[in-house]
């Protein structure tokens, strides 16, 4: 599928939904850079365009909400440059837009040191971005090794002071994956949340009890132990 960005957006504007459109400011996004339409939909339409590196760059480019989505989904991780991973991150204006694209910046061979890089940074979706990144890695890098989680859990533990919201619960995420990856890292998780408990911080506080009790769960147990290799 062969198209201009003009007509995608003129295609985005087909699917839009008025009742999701409406709902976007109640969860935080900007609506006036949104036209409201719907993932699923978005990936469906990705789907049809196929990946397209030049594409991405220029949907990205139009600054409007579901593009740049989409722009996300087309993308291919290899051809991102070190700039490039650094401008698309800086322009995040939302915790959707954040996660949407770690789902293909933690494919790329930059992603590693952008966690160090992101995690001290005052931006509050750019320092989300390196905590969601680490849930990306947790999730879908099976093979990675677990001394690097650990070296994760320690990000997690200087940063669990930071009260903001998105990147409070991004801090909170990052902690309970990298602790259900196995049992060795629920344990080691387990350690830095109980470390996070004893800081002089409500954001530390929330963090540490919410990943305590999911982890001590009987249910995490049990699909750590389904899933032992």
């Amino acid at each position: 599928m062969k198209s201009t960005v003009n007509e995608i957006l003129d295609e985005l504007k087909l699917l839009v939904t008025a009742d999701h459109y409406a709902k976007l400011s109640h969860f935080g996004i900007n609506a006036t850079k949104a036209y409201g339409v719907k993932i699923p939909l978005l990936r469906q339409f990705a789907k049809k365009i196929g990946k397209n590196h030049e594409l991405a760059l220029a949907l990205w480019d139009t600054d409007v909400h579901e593009a740049r989505l989409l722009a996300s989904m087309i993308e291919l991780p290899e051809l991102i440059t070190d700039n490039q991973f650094d401008s698309w991150v800086n322009d995040f204006d939302s915790w959707d837009m954040c996660d949407q694209c770690c789902g293909l910046l933690g494919d790329s061979p930059l992603a590693l040191q952008k966690v160090d890089d992101y995690s001290v940074r005052t931006e509050e979706f750019v320092k989300r971005t390196a905590f969601v990144l680490m849930c990306q890695y947790a999730v879908h890098h099976k093979k990675m090794e677990d001394d690097q989680f650990c070296y994760f859990l320690k990000i997690i533990e200087r940063e669990a002071w930071d009260e903001r919201n998105f990147v409070r619960k991004a801090v909170n995420w990052a902690l309970r994956q990298i602790g259900k990856r196995n049992e060795f890292l629920r344990l080691k998780a387990i350690e830095s949340a109980e470390a996070i408990l004893n800081q002089n911080s409500k954001s530390a506080r929330w963090i540490a009890t919410d990943a305590l009790r999911e982890l001590r769960s009987q249910k995490v147990i049990d699909y750590i132990e389904k899933h032992r290799k």
